[in-house]
């Protein structure tokens, strides 16, 4: 519960979010406004993809960066409050990059956690809007975070509370959107 009180007080410092546009985030895989690929797409809920996270780079974070995170959100989905699809956060300062599969490759770099995503589990869930929906935007977010780890968040946590968490503690975003539907 202290630990808690700690996180929520400092919440209540004052924050400032930079959406500098010198702050971008780039994938080889997925061009911003383009349909994402098969390969990318979940493999269950009926869809037949091969559910492997994108390539994602990023430049020219804010100064003052002490870790990142990485989420991918679908606004469009019919939930009423959208779909998670990928959080990852603790992200070290001194990355710049992740490769292609690294959510479940092991390749994200050391110390950064995955959390429970609106399909029910850890890592990354691609897209797989329901059939004869207009397609689907998907939001993939780099935050730029003012500490080196996010407080009281783990594997466990719902997306609705890592972003509580990565919000209050952002100083920058660079944001690549791309679209899907069948």
């Amino acid at each position: 519960m202290k630990k808690i009180a700690l996180a929520l007080a400092a919440l209540l410092m004052p924050c400032t979010t930079v959406m500098a546009s010198d702050f971008t985030v780039s994938s080889p895989d997925i061009k911003a406004g383009s349909t994402i690929g098969t390969h990318f797409i979940f493999s269950s809920f009926g869809c037949t993809g091969d559910n492997v996270s994108p390539a994602l780079t990023w430049k020219n974070a804010p100064k003052g960066t002490k870790s990142f995170a990485i989420t991918m959100y679908d606004p469009d989905a019919p939930t009423g409050s959208g779909w998670w699809h990928w959080l990852a956060f603790n992200i070290p300062a001194d990355t710049s990059t992740v490769p292609a599969g690294a959510a479940d490759g092991g390749t994200l770099p050391k110390g950064t956690i995955q959390s429970r995503t609106d399909f029910g589990a850890a890592g990354y869930g691609g897209p797989c809007p329901p059939v004869g929906d207009k397609p689907h935007r998907y939001t993939f977010t780099v935050f730029a975070l003012k500490t080196d780890t996010l407080p009281v968040v783990d594997a466990n946590s719902p997306g609705a509370m890592v972003g509580y968490f990565l919000n209050a503690n952002t100083i920058g975003k660079a944001r690549l959107t791309a679209k899907f539907g069948r």
